[in-house]
Protein backbone atom coordinates (compact mmCIF):
# COMPACT_ATOMS: atom_id res chain seq x y z
CA UNK A 1 0.00 0.00 0.00
CA UNK A 2 1.23 3.55 -0.66
CA UNK A 3 2.53 5.34 2.41
CA UNK A 4 2.37 9.08 3.10
CA UNK A 5 5.18 11.15 1.78
CA UNK A 6 5.85 11.61 5.47
CA UNK A 7 7.76 8.30 5.38
CA UNK A 8 10.50 10.16 3.49
CA UNK A 9 12.82 12.75 5.05
CA UNK A 10 11.59 16.31 5.57
CA UNK A 11 7.93 15.39 5.13
CA UNK A 12 5.19 17.86 5.90
CA UNK A 13 1.93 16.05 5.16
CA UNK A 14 0.22 13.18 3.35
CA UNK A 15 -0.81 15.00 0.19
CA UNK A 16 1.75 12.92 -1.71
CA UNK A 17 1.87 9.14 -1.30
CA UNK A 18 4.94 7.09 -2.13
CA UNK A 19 5.79 3.39 -2.06
CA UNK A 20 8.29 1.02 -3.62
CA UNK A 21 7.68 -2.66 -4.37
CA UNK A 22 9.47 -5.06 -6.72
CA UNK A 23 11.59 -2.31 -8.23
CA UNK A 24 8.61 -0.06 -9.00
CA UNK A 25 7.94 3.23 -7.20
CA UNK A 26 4.44 4.65 -7.13
CA UNK A 27 3.74 8.35 -6.58
CA UNK A 28 0.12 9.25 -5.89
CA UNK A 29 -1.27 12.77 -5.81
CA UNK A 30 -3.56 12.51 -2.80
CA UNK A 31 -5.92 15.48 -2.65
CA UNK A 32 -9.05 14.08 -4.31
CA UNK A 33 -11.34 16.62 -2.64
CA UNK A 34 -9.32 19.37 -4.37
CA UNK A 35 -8.97 17.70 -7.74
CA UNK A 36 -5.58 16.27 -6.72
CA UNK A 37 -4.18 19.76 -7.15
CA UNK A 38 -0.83 20.50 -5.55
CA UNK A 39 -0.02 23.39 -3.26
CA UNK A 40 2.97 25.70 -3.14
CA UNK A 41 3.89 24.00 0.14
CA UNK A 42 4.18 20.68 -1.71
CA UNK A 43 6.87 21.87 -4.13
CA UNK A 44 9.78 20.74 -1.90
CA UNK A 45 8.12 17.34 -1.49
CA UNK A 46 8.35 16.65 -5.20
CA UNK A 47 12.04 17.48 -5.16
CA UNK A 48 12.68 15.06 -2.28
CA UNK A 49 10.62 12.29 -3.90
CA UNK A 50 12.55 12.53 -7.16
CA UNK A 51 15.85 12.58 -5.29
CA UNK A 52 14.77 9.35 -3.61
CA UNK A 53 14.01 7.87 -7.03
CA UNK A 54 17.41 9.00 -8.31
CA UNK A 55 19.46 7.59 -5.44
CA UNK A 56 17.51 4.44 -4.57
CA UNK A 57 19.02 1.64 -6.66
CA UNK A 58 16.03 -0.58 -5.89
CA UNK A 59 13.82 1.68 -8.00
CA UNK A 60 13.83 0.68 -11.67
CA UNK A 61 10.62 2.37 -12.86
CA UNK A 62 8.05 4.89 -11.57
CA UNK A 63 4.27 5.12 -11.87
CA UNK A 64 2.58 8.43 -11.10
CA UNK A 65 -1.19 8.62 -10.67
CA UNK A 66 -3.95 10.41 -8.78
CA UNK A 67 -6.24 9.33 -5.96
CA UNK A 68 -9.85 8.53 -6.77
CA UNK A 69 -11.43 8.15 -10.17
CA UNK A 70 -12.44 11.68 -11.12
CA UNK A 71 -9.23 13.72 -11.34
CA UNK A 72 -5.66 12.85 -12.15
CA UNK A 73 -4.34 16.31 -11.30
CA UNK A 74 -5.80 19.77 -11.84
CA UNK A 75 -2.50 21.58 -11.38
CA UNK A 76 -1.53 24.03 -8.71
CA UNK A 77 -4.21 24.92 -6.19
CA UNK A 78 -5.03 28.55 -7.04
CA UNK A 79 -6.04 29.21 -3.44
CA UNK A 80 -2.51 28.33 -2.31
CA UNK A 81 -1.08 30.63 -5.00
CA UNK A 82 -3.35 33.44 -3.84
CA UNK A 83 -2.25 32.89 -0.26
CA UNK A 84 1.44 32.71 -1.12
CA UNK A 85 1.29 35.46 -3.72
CA UNK A 86 3.59 33.49 -6.00
CA UNK A 87 4.13 30.10 -7.60
CA UNK A 88 7.91 29.86 -8.00
CA UNK A 89 10.18 29.62 -4.98
CA UNK A 90 12.69 32.17 -6.32
CA UNK A 91 13.88 33.66 -9.60
CA UNK A 92 16.25 31.04 -11.00
CA UNK A 93 16.11 28.98 -14.17
CA UNK A 94 13.68 26.14 -14.76
CA UNK A 95 15.86 23.44 -13.22
CA UNK A 96 16.13 25.54 -10.05
CA UNK A 97 12.42 26.26 -9.84
CA UNK A 98 10.52 23.21 -11.05
CA UNK A 99 10.84 19.73 -9.57
CA UNK A 100 7.51 18.12 -10.38
CA UNK A 101 8.78 15.56 -12.89
CA UNK A 102 11.71 13.34 -13.70
CA UNK A 103 12.64 15.48 -16.70
CA UNK A 104 12.72 18.66 -14.62
CA UNK A 105 14.95 16.96 -12.04
CA UNK A 106 17.14 15.10 -14.59
CA UNK A 107 16.21 11.68 -13.21
CA UNK A 108 16.82 9.05 -15.88
CA UNK A 109 14.52 6.25 -14.77
CA UNK A 110 11.40 5.47 -16.83
CA UNK A 111 8.12 7.00 -15.72
CA UNK A 112 4.61 5.79 -16.54
CA UNK A 113 1.80 8.28 -16.10
CA UNK A 114 -1.44 6.51 -15.14
CA UNK A 115 -4.12 9.10 -15.87
CA UNK A 116 -7.19 8.18 -13.82
CA UNK A 117 -9.32 11.22 -14.67
CA UNK A 118 -9.08 14.87 -15.67
CA UNK A 119 -5.56 16.24 -16.24
CA UNK A 120 -5.61 20.03 -16.30
CA UNK A 121 -3.19 22.94 -16.14
CA UNK A 122 -0.12 22.04 -14.12
CA UNK A 123 -1.25 18.41 -14.05
CA UNK A 124 -0.03 18.26 -17.64
CA UNK A 125 3.56 18.51 -16.38
CA UNK A 126 3.37 14.85 -15.40
CA UNK A 127 1.73 13.79 -18.66
CA UNK A 128 4.07 15.47 -21.12
CA UNK A 129 7.25 14.57 -19.21
CA UNK A 130 6.41 10.88 -18.73
CA UNK A 131 7.87 8.21 -20.95
CA UNK A 132 4.61 6.27 -21.34
CA UNK A 133 1.05 7.52 -20.76
CA UNK A 134 -1.79 5.14 -19.88
CA UNK A 135 -5.24 6.66 -19.45
CA UNK A 136 -8.73 5.54 -18.52
CA UNK A 137 -11.36 5.93 -21.21
CA UNK A 138 -13.16 8.75 -19.37
CA UNK A 139 -10.00 10.84 -18.87
CA UNK A 140 -9.70 14.27 -20.46
CA UNK A 141 -6.98 16.86 -20.91
CA UNK A 142 -7.28 20.65 -20.78
CA UNK A 143 -5.14 23.66 -20.08
CA UNK A 144 -6.57 26.52 -18.05
CA UNK A 145 -3.57 28.82 -17.60
CA UNK A 146 -4.95 31.71 -19.65
CA UNK A 147 -8.32 31.47 -17.88
CA UNK A 148 -6.71 32.36 -14.55
CA UNK A 149 -4.28 34.95 -15.92
CA UNK A 150 -1.26 32.67 -16.16
CA UNK A 151 1.09 31.94 -19.06
CA UNK A 152 1.00 28.43 -20.51
CA UNK A 153 4.68 28.16 -21.31
CA UNK A 154 6.06 24.92 -19.86
CA UNK A 155 3.48 22.12 -20.00
CA UNK A 156 2.33 23.62 -23.30
CA UNK A 157 5.78 23.27 -24.79
CA UNK A 158 5.55 19.59 -23.93
CA UNK A 159 2.10 19.41 -25.53
CA UNK A 160 3.50 20.88 -28.76
CA UNK A 161 6.12 18.11 -28.80
CA UNK A 162 3.59 15.30 -28.30
CA UNK A 163 0.58 16.66 -30.21
CA UNK A 164 -0.04 18.32 -33.58
CA UNK A 165 0.76 22.03 -33.25
CA UNK A 166 -2.82 23.11 -33.90
CA UNK A 167 -4.18 20.92 -31.12
CA UNK A 168 -1.54 22.14 -28.68
CA UNK A 169 -2.38 25.74 -29.56
CA UNK A 170 -6.11 25.14 -29.28
CA UNK A 171 -5.68 23.68 -25.79
CA UNK A 172 -3.40 26.57 -24.84
CA UNK A 173 -5.43 29.46 -26.24
CA UNK A 174 -9.01 28.25 -25.83
CA UNK A 175 -8.33 27.22 -22.26
CA UNK A 176 -10.91 25.33 -20.25
CA UNK A 177 -13.43 25.64 -23.06
CA UNK A 178 -11.62 22.92 -25.01
CA UNK A 179 -11.28 19.42 -23.57
CA UNK A 180 -9.21 16.83 -25.37
CA UNK A 181 -10.88 13.47 -24.78
CA UNK A 182 -8.83 10.41 -23.94
CA UNK A 183 -9.93 8.76 -27.19
CA UNK A 184 -8.76 11.74 -29.26
CA UNK A 185 -5.55 12.02 -27.23
CA UNK A 186 -4.88 8.36 -28.01
CA UNK A 187 -5.46 8.96 -31.72
CA UNK A 188 -3.02 11.88 -31.68
CA UNK A 189 -0.34 10.14 -29.62
CA UNK A 190 -0.53 11.97 -26.30
CA UNK A 191 -1.87 8.75 -24.74
CA UNK A 192 -0.13 5.45 -25.46
CA UNK A 193 -2.67 3.03 -23.99
CA UNK A 194 -6.40 3.34 -23.19
CA UNK A 195 -7.92 1.17 -20.49
CA UNK A 196 -11.10 0.63 -18.55
CA UNK A 197 -10.87 2.24 -15.07
CA UNK A 198 -10.52 -1.10 -13.31
CA UNK A 199 -7.54 -2.04 -15.49
CA UNK A 200 -5.56 1.20 -15.25
CA UNK A 201 -3.10 0.21 -12.53
CA UNK A 202 -2.87 -3.39 -13.75
CA UNK A 203 -1.85 -2.10 -17.19
CA UNK A 204 0.62 0.44 -15.80
CA UNK A 205 2.13 -2.16 -13.48
CA UNK A 206 2.60 -4.69 -16.27
CA UNK A 207 4.46 -2.12 -18.37
CA UNK A 208 6.55 -1.17 -15.34
CA UNK A 209 7.38 -4.82 -14.58
CA UNK A 210 8.54 -5.34 -18.16
CA UNK A 211 10.82 -2.31 -17.89
CA UNK A 212 12.10 -3.26 -14.43
CA UNK A 213 13.19 -6.67 -15.74
CA UNK A 214 15.66 -5.10 -18.17
CA UNK A 215 19.20 -3.83 -17.60
CA UNK A 216 18.87 -0.62 -15.56
CA UNK A 217 21.90 0.92 -17.23
CA UNK A 218 20.81 0.00 -20.75
CA UNK A 219 17.30 1.29 -20.05
CA UNK A 220 18.57 4.62 -18.70
CA UNK A 221 20.97 5.26 -21.59
CA UNK A 222 18.37 4.22 -24.18
CA UNK A 223 15.86 6.55 -22.55
CA UNK A 224 18.35 9.42 -22.69
CA UNK A 225 19.07 8.76 -26.36
CA UNK A 226 15.40 8.87 -27.34
CA UNK A 227 14.59 12.02 -25.35
CA UNK A 228 17.67 13.77 -26.72
CA UNK A 229 16.46 13.03 -30.25
CA UNK A 230 13.45 15.31 -29.64
CA UNK A 231 15.77 18.27 -29.09
CA UNK A 232 18.49 17.73 -31.71
CA UNK A 233 18.82 17.49 -35.48
CA UNK A 234 18.86 13.86 -36.61
CA UNK A 235 22.60 13.63 -37.35
CA UNK A 236 23.48 15.19 -33.98
CA UNK A 237 21.04 12.90 -32.16
CA UNK A 238 22.50 9.86 -33.92
CA UNK A 239 26.02 10.88 -32.87
CA UNK A 240 24.88 11.36 -29.29
CA UNK A 241 23.09 8.01 -29.32
CA UNK A 242 26.22 6.37 -30.71
CA UNK A 243 28.29 7.84 -27.88
CA UNK A 244 25.86 6.30 -25.36
CA UNK A 245 26.04 2.94 -27.14
CA UNK A 246 29.83 2.98 -26.97
CA UNK A 247 29.86 4.08 -23.33
CA UNK A 248 27.88 0.95 -22.45
CA UNK A 249 30.38 -1.47 -24.00
CA UNK A 250 32.48 -1.44 -20.83
CA UNK A 251 29.49 -2.04 -18.55
CA UNK A 252 29.03 -5.56 -17.09
CA UNK A 253 25.48 -5.78 -18.45
CA UNK A 254 26.84 -5.60 -22.00
CA UNK A 255 28.36 -9.05 -21.47
CA UNK A 256 25.80 -10.43 -19.01
CA UNK A 257 22.85 -9.99 -21.37
CA UNK A 258 24.19 -12.18 -24.20
CA UNK A 259 25.58 -14.73 -21.70
CA UNK A 260 22.24 -15.09 -19.95
CA UNK A 261 20.48 -15.49 -23.29
CA UNK A 262 22.94 -18.16 -24.44
CA UNK A 263 22.66 -20.02 -21.13
CA UNK A 264 18.85 -19.80 -21.10
CA UNK A 265 18.72 -18.15 -17.67
CA UNK A 266 17.46 -14.84 -16.26
CA UNK A 267 20.14 -12.14 -16.47
CA UNK A 268 21.82 -10.89 -13.32
CA UNK A 269 22.02 -7.17 -13.96
CA UNK A 270 24.46 -4.83 -12.25
CA UNK A 271 22.63 -2.31 -10.08
CA UNK A 272 24.02 1.06 -9.08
Amino acid sequence: MPVPYGALPDAVNGDLLFDVADGIARITLNRPSRGNSFTVAMFPQFRTVWEEVRTNDDIRCVIITGAGDRHFCTGVDVDSVAAAGKVAMGSGNITDELHFTSRQTRVWKPVICAVNGLAAGGGLHFVVDSDIVVAVEHAAFLDSHVNVGQVGGIENTGLARRLPLGTALRMTLQGRNYRLSAARAYQLGLVDELTAPERLMETALQIARDIAANSPQAVSLSQQAVWASTEMPYSQAAEYGWSLVRSHWSHPDFVEGPQAFAERRPPRWTVG
